[in-house]
């Protein structure tokens, strides 16, 4: 009895101390999280100054260092991992244009407009519309940009899922690699320092709130948090931050989406993390459509990451080809549907306790020629090839006459330029006639982030209570949200990082410069 009595006692004692602390002690909380993410002292000594910072080494952080470089500033390019390029080096290499030259040759109309409703109808309308028209206008020049630093691109142009009209250029190497190796090469030529494993610790204000510099980590080993020598960065004109997505941090997207967990692989390189987000998210910057993560269509089971599986359907079975139910051999979906409509489909796929049946998506011989990825998935056993239909459907456990009759039907459908069943655009569609035959698995991986900080049309990033530009800070590519609303186009995330990582570095550049401390 006494026992009891002296642990109801304790009880009330905490209750008493815990409403203490929330009266008292909350403010000291807010400072401690605060203090974290900003060091806010104006005469702060640092290590280095330069004009711009630049905060990311992919599409939208090497674009925004080039810009700022060739309007006359001092650029710093950091970046926490060992290799620059982050996701943006195993992307596809793909990006929609309004207005290419190849579109034009190709006979191809095509507008600024039409891009703009294409993007909208994909985000279901949740689009910020001003920083679409921006990205959406700025897609052509961009592109000629990119050629001029070196981009080559293949001499075709390809129609991707959600687009009403082929508008997608990709480099030859189909990878982002093709464009972000020949950025990184004029940056260093033009004198901008590059700096790999430095990482972002937190940001430095001055007494008015501007962000004047970075306090950061150098010798950073990822993902050891403890590593490296702090210093101090400043930036006379601001800091760009282009810090990607979140990806592979699966604990703070499942906060967003709880069946994000970790029986969903990601394309995402292992830097794909928060940390950055958050930080800006300290100092006040309004978060937006961060439960919005896109789930790449075209990936598969059988291999980890981006993989050979994703160029390979991307390429062939979309738009040359079908995806069936392995149970039924039948369709299911449109396959040239916007990224959200197709995975959503896909992921219906399952058993009567919830696994996945893997859905098959096969083109032909004819439908995979342009596919570069091809050998290697048949090496690695991704993709597998058959000379027959009855041979492909003993291979995935497809019921051989359905299949047959599958392919009847869309051969059908095809011959009548119009697809009954699911509404698929069939300018481009080819009959499926003569092997031999290649499939694969599909499940769809966590790809993008559509949510991230709002900016301005200036690329500023915006404070969460007041909507004003917070002074001094810039964001671009996904690091930003609301530019793709509920779901972004394929190849729409080369067009976004390129274009707003230029329009982040010429405004930024356009700064007022301040005077800063250097020891």
């Amino acid at each position: 009895m006494s026992d009891e009595k002296g642990l109801n006692q304790s009880r009330r004692q905490l209750l008493k101390g815990g409403a203490a602390m929330a009266v008292a002690g909350i403010g000291s909380v807010v400072a401690g999280a605060a203090s974290a993410a900003c060091v806010s002292d104006e005469k702060v000594m640092f290590d280095e100054v330069v004009d711009v910072i630049v905060v990311g080494s992919g599409f939208a952080g090497m674009s925004a260092a080039l810009q700022a470089r060739e309007s006359g500033a001092s650029v710093m390019v950091i970046d926490k991992m060992p290799v620059f390029g982050g996701n943006s080096t195993i992307n596809g290499g793909a990006m929609a244009v309004a207005g290419s030259p190849l579109q034009k040759r190709e006979g191809i109309e095509d507008s600024v407009d039409t891009m703009v409703a294409d993007m909208l109808e994909s985000g279901r309308g949740m689009n910020d519309v001003e920083m679409l028209k921006l990205v959406c206008n700025g897609t052509a020049e961009s592109c000629e940009w990119l050629t001029e630093h070196g981009v080559k691109w293949k001499p075709f142009v390809q129609h991707f899922g959600g687009h009403s009209i082929p508008r997608v250029l990709q480099t030859v190497e189909s990878s982002g690699a093709g464009i972000i190796r020949p950025l990184v090469s004029a940056a260093k030529k033009q004198g901008i320092h590059m700096r790999k494993q430095t990482k972002l610790e937190s940001f430095i204000k001055n007494d008015e709130g501007r962000v004047i510099g970075v306090q950061v980590r150098e010798g950073y080993y990822f993902p050891k948090e403890r590593t490296g020598k702090m210093r101090n960065l400043g930036a006379r004109k601001g800091v760009i931050m282009a810090t990607g997505g979140f990806g592979r941090d699966i604990e703070y997207r499942q906060m967003q989406q709880p069946e994000m967990n970790s029986e969903l692989d990601s394309t995402n390189h292992a830097g794909a993390t928060s940390e950055a987000l958050k930080q800006m998210m300290l100092i006040g910057a309004n978060p937006i459509h961060l439960d919005q993560i896109q789930l790449g269509p075209w990936a598969s089971p059988d291999e980890k990451g981006f993989g050979t599986a994703s160029q390979f359907n991307t390429i062939a079975t979309y738009p040359s080809g079908i995806v069936v139910d392995s149970r039924t051999g039948e369709r299911f979906f449109n396959e040239l549907a916007d990224r959200k409509a197709r995975a959503d489909a896909i992921m219906t796929r399952r058993d009567d306790k919830g696994h996945p049946v893997y859905p098959i998506g096969f083109t032909n011989a004819e439908g995979a020629k342009d596919a570069q990825t091809l050998d290697w998935g048949l090496k690695y056993k991704v993709i597998q090839k058959a000379e027959t239909l009855d041979e492909l459907a003993k291979l995935y456990g497809i019921p051989a006459k359905a299949l047959i009759a599958q392919v009847a039907r869309w051969n059908k459908a095809v011959a009548a330029g119009k697809d009954g069943e699911f509404g698929r655009p069939m300018q481009k569609a080819m009959k499926l006639e003569q092997g031999p035959w290649y499939g694969v698995r599909m499940w769809p991986k966590v790809h993008y982030c559509m949510g991230g900080v709002r900016v301005n049309t200036h690329s500023q990033v915006l404070h969460l209570v007041t909507d004003k530009p917070i002074e001094g800070l810039f964001a671009a590519g996904e690091a930003t949200g609301g530019i793709h609303g509920a779901s972004r186009l394929g190849a729409c995330a080369v067009a976004e990082g390129v274009v707003t990582g230029r329009n982040a570095g010429r405004i930024c550049s356009e700064a007022q410069r301040i005077r800063l401390l250097e020891s």
